[in-house]
């Protein structure tokens, strides 16, 4: 007979597997050793790594518990002026207040319809023209500083929608 695990090993592995789920989620707390709340320090149910746990527990202990939030920003690992941010967040959409947003661009801002529509024909016009061409074309054409691997990806995406 094999050995199961035990407790202890159960536990371990448990642990990892939701600090891998955290962290893919983008809600691992990279300082969770701030988090000096007594809730926090006295029961395994309270997570200084969960990060949405501990940004709503601040709030919670503020607005519940009546603490200052100066204490609840020492004790939770943060800033004043974040608690303030996090509460305004939480005000105006709840727990996905709390959820990180994917920072910067979310999509290619300057290549617009035109802009795709240009390189695609002046592509076709001289299939040999690489993608640093197009891009100092796009330049000169519409005042626009363009990368030249965004113009390959915008080519790729017209192919691609073509062949769809």
């Amino acid at each position: 007979m094999r050995p199961t695990a035990s407790g202890l090993e159960k536990e371990g592995h448990a642990v990892r597997g939701k600090r891998q789920r955290l962290a893919a989620s983008g809600t691992l707390n990279s300082t969770p050793e701030k988090v000096q709340d007594r809730l926090f320090q006295s029961y395994d149910f309270f997570d200084p790594e969960d990060l949405l746990q501990v940004k709503y527990e601040m709030l919670r202990r503020v607005e519940r518990d009546g603490i200052s939030v100066s204490q609840a920003a020492h004790d939770f690992g943060f800033s004043r002026r974040h608690f303030y941010d996090l509460q305004r967040q939480f005000a105006a959409h709840g727990f996905q207040g709390f959820v990180p947003h994917k920072r910067g661009p979310k999509g290619a801002y300057k290549l617009t319809d035109d802009v795709v529509d240009f390189i695609a024909k002046a592509r076709e016009t001289n299939p040999s023209c690489n993608a640093s061409v197009l891009s100092r074309r796009v330049h000169d054409h519409f005042g626009l500083t363009v990368h030249p691997r965004s113009v390959e990806r915008a080519l790729a995406r017209t192919k691609k929608a073509r062949t769809s």
